[in-house]
């Protein structure tokens, strides 16, 4: 509806440069820059940091650091390429807002002449990546409940019972928790998950440092075929570009996102230090035998570690119903049509159910978490984190070739990130789905 308003103003006489997008948005209780902030590293700050230290480990020490940073800077970039875009696109088309999925039609339909018939199919396309990104990290925290379940029960009551035993498990409370369609019986549960995951992450740094820590048998640099590995992982725990222009949209000043020192420098910079100083003292603290998540390290013997590991779980679980209800309101809306009125509710009942029935699957049939981080990491999160902003900047500065600066250096950038992002897509997808094959083959 919004674009088709566009079109029909895009003639209005009025030029470009005389329409400020920010001065027509109009939004309800709109958050603050502090409150922005703390919306975005919500959106960054999640479990994926529990992974850095196994990154490290694929990457060394002295590598491991550059590898972040740079992939923190690439991110940082490419964010900053996805918001000004929309920006720009809505004083193009003369539109306040546009969400991700809307940027991307808006780039395409008013872009060169080649791109324009594929409006509709950019929109698509972004809307089913994130279906996919949400739906695959539903999975990869799937099994990080169930591993984390096995070591306690197993280490507490002696036996040996298989990951996939606890993901049937860890399944059954989600077939309810999914079921939940009202936002507001789980923005509680996401605070709770908020704080748990913190207090998880402060007893993990406990563990880290309480003991004198020795560098001298950890590497330095990785092994070339553990590269794609790493990048992976460090991408799937650095990207949240789902959350990046719903929160701009929302934002009092959204000049303040993208200016120097802004929201965005802020966010990716804290971001990046905080990966580096749990990825390189984690692995420097357990080396060769850190785990897919650093909770799992923890001695099994003391009640605090495993308490830490079974909070973790805990803040997991709390906010699958979030991480659920995002994509199933996207999908919902792109499906509804297709049902009878009187049968909405057995269909929502019905779809929620068999998409959790295929992640359960598809959780027991690659109960490994470290190879499935890499493998999200590698298709979705390099996918939509990196290449689509890449590609949406170069589209819409083809129509104005001097836009892409002297010797058309932004091109020439743009395409070296781009191969950057396809080397993560192809080589990490390649080498995650072989060590998942060497695994299980």
């Amino acid at each position: 509806m919004e674009l088709q308003k566009t079109d029909n103003e895009f003639n209005s006489g009025l030029a470009d440069n005389e329409y400020e997008p920010f001065r027509h948005r109009s939004v309800k209780k709109p958050n603050s820059t502090n409150g922005t902030i703390i919306h975005m590293l919500k959106g960054s700050l999640g479990t994926g940091i529990l992974a850095m230290p196994s990154a490290f480990r694929n990457g060394g020490l002295v590598f491991g650091i550059i590898g972040t940073t740079l992939v923190g800077v690439i991110y940082a970039h490419c964010v900053y390429l996805l918001v000004s875009t929309s920006q720009k696109s809505c004083k193009k088309t003369r539109v306040p807002v546009l969400g991700f999925s809307e940027t991307a039609q808006s780039v395409f339909r008013h872009g060169p002449i080649a791109t324009q018939r594929f409006g509709n199919a950019a929109k698509a396309y972004i809307d089913y990546s994130l279906l996919i990104v949400s739906f695959f990290s539903v999975c990869v925290y799937l099994l990080f409940i169930a591993t984390t379940l096995r070591d306690v029960i197993n280490s507490e009551l002696g036996i040996d019972w298989d990951t996939r035993v606890y993901i049937l498990l860890t399944a059954l409370p989600l077939i309810f928790v999914t079921q939940v369609r009202d936002l507001r019986y789980l923005v509680p549960f996401s605070a709770l998950a908020n704080m748990l995951i913190l207090v998880t992450f402060g007893i993990t740094l406990y563990y880290i440092f309480r003991e004198p820590i020795d560098l001298s048998k950890r590497e330095q640099f990785p092994e070339i075929t553990a590269l794609p590995s790493f990048f992976g992982t460090v991408v799937y725990a650095v990207e949240g570009i789902g959350v990046v222009l719903p929160v701009e949209n929302k934002m009092k000043h959204p000049q303040h996102f993208l200016s120097c020192p802004g929201v965005l420098g802020i966010v990716l910079t804290f971001i990046t230090v905080l990966y580096n100083v749990t990825g390189f003292f984690g692995y420097a603290r357990y080396g060769p035998a850190t785990r897919a998540s650093v909770t799992l390290n923890l001695p099994s013997e003391e009640k605090l570690a495993l308490s830490t590991q079974l909070l973790a779980a805990l803040a997991i679980l709390f906010t699958l119903g979030i991480y659920y209800y995002v994509p199933m309101d996207i999908l919902w809306r792109k499906v509804k049509h297709r049902f009878p009125a009187e049968r909405h509710n057995i269909a929502q009942i019905g779809i929620r159910f068999s998409i959790l029935v295929a992640m359960t699957a598809l959780a027991l049939g690659v109960p490994e978490l470290e190879p499935f981080i890499g493998l999200v990491g590698s298709i979705c999160s390099a996918t939509l984190g990196l290449l689509t902003p890449i590609v949406l900047d170069t589209v819409f500065r083809w129509s104005t070739p001097e836009t892409f600066g002297v010797f058309r250096w932004r091109l020439v950038k743009n395409g070296i990130l781009l191969a950057f992002g396809l080397f993560i897509l192809v080589v990490g997808t390649y080498f995650s789905i072989k060590d998942i094959v060497d695994i299980y083959g």
